[in-house]
């Protein structure tokens, strides 16, 4: 999910393509522009860029905010801020999602 002016949102969808590749797991990305504040409110948007596994935020300590609104976002990594959740943050959410799906399918 992004809004057009955020100037990191195609350095999060290319690190998530290149994360997919790098596991294996080969899912569609949805890409959602986020055109307006109601928008932003309906979809629970917390900013850009935001990944989504299954529903969920990759960066864990977004996932019970409750600010929505077309704003740029920023991930704390590694003790520091950066404006796209980094290669580890995207690997990790991916990893739990595809066990979370395995473990529904199996069980």
């Amino acid at each position: 999910m992004y809004f057009e002016d955020c100037p990191f949102y195609q350095k999060a969808e290319e690190l998530l393509k290149e994360v997919l590749e790098e596991t294996g797991i080969q899912v569609p990305i949805i890409k959602k522009n986020i055109v307006d504040r109601q928008t932003a409110v309906s979809e629970q948007f917390v900013g850009s860029p935001t990944i989504r596994l299954n529903g969920e935020d990759v960066d864990p300590a977004a996932r019970t905010s409750t600010t929505y609104n077309l704003m740029c976002r920023v991930y704390w990594i590694k003790g520091g801020f950066l404006g796209w959740p980094d290669r580890e943050l995207i690997r990790t959410a991916i990893l739990e999602a595809t066990a979370a799906d395995q473990s529904t399918a199996s069980g």
